[in-house]
This record gives structure tokens, C-alpha cells and sequence, in this order.
């Protein structure tokens, strides 16, 4: 068994995708646009012009994969109450990630030593993805 995090960008996962390569390292594995699609979606169900949206991908993240779509309405996405973690190795990688995910976003928690980890510090990305960086403890 398996639960993965899928998230919809209304319109702008391939800029997602393009922002989190440079931000975070991902990688992207699969892509499929709603014009590639077998059969046409029923009609209405995605906004008029979406051909070269995003229907659906997938992206890696070190272990952890993850999926995204345009989804089918535009509009701002909204991700209340989920925040992915990512953990990182050191201060110095966690500093490094942080800036790069806060860039055009909002810090809510800037990253700092806490009682449970060298580094931690939440913000919320300029796609409105709410992120934890965390750095291990082992």
C-alpha cells in the first residue's frame, strides 16, 4: 500500500514542475497533456483551450513521488490544511532549500534551531503548497 500526494494547480503545473526542478531538485517522471489524452474528456468538464494543460504527472522528490495536475477548473489552487515536509541532511542544505521555496512565497515560520531539529521552518510556496523543511536527526 501506498498514499501519495496529488496536487492541483489549476492551470500552472508545469510552471509548478519547472519551479520545484530548480528549487528542490525534483525530477520529473511522467506528463501527459490533456490533448494526448485516448479519448476527449466529456464536454465541460475542463476549461475551453486546455489542450496543453497538464491532465496528469508525476515528479520525484529523493524518495518520495509525487503527482499533479491542472486539474479541471482555473482559478487559484487551494491546499488548507496539508503541508508537505522535506527533510533534509544539513543546516546548510535546509537554508538553500528554504530560500529556494520561499522565493515569490511567504515565510510563516522563518528556519531556525528548534528544541527537536538543528534547522526547521515552514513557509508557504508562491503556488500556495504549504512546506515544512525539516533537517534529520539521526
Amino acid at each position: 500500500m501506498n498514499v501519495q500526494a496529488y496536487l492541483m494547480f489549476n492551470g500552472r503545473t508545469e510552471e509548478a514542475l519547472a519551479f520545484y526542478t530548480q528549487a528542490i531538485g525534483a525530477e520529473v517522471t511522467a506528463l501527459m497533456r490533456f490533448g494526448e489524452a485516448p479519448e476527449p474528456p466529456p464536454p465541460g468538464m475542463i476549461p475551453e483551450g486546455w489542450d496543453d494543460k497538464v491532465m496528469h504527472s508525476s515528479f520525484r522528490v529523493g524518495d518520495a513521488e509525487l503527482m499533479a495536475s491542472d486539474g479541471c477548473q482555473s482559478g487559484e489552487a487551494g491546499f488548507a490544511g496539508i503541508s508537505l515536509a522535506l527533510t533534509v541532511a544539513s543546516p546548510q542544505e535546509a537554508e538553500q532549500r528554504f530560500a529556494a521555496l520561499a522565493e515569490g512565497g511567504t515565510v510563516t515560520m522563518p528556519l531556525g534551531p528548534t528544541f527537536f531539529a538543528p534547522a526547521f521552518g515552514t513557509l508557504t510556496d508562491r503556488f500556495g503548497v504549504a512546506w515544512l523543511v525539516v533537517v534529520a536527526t539521526h
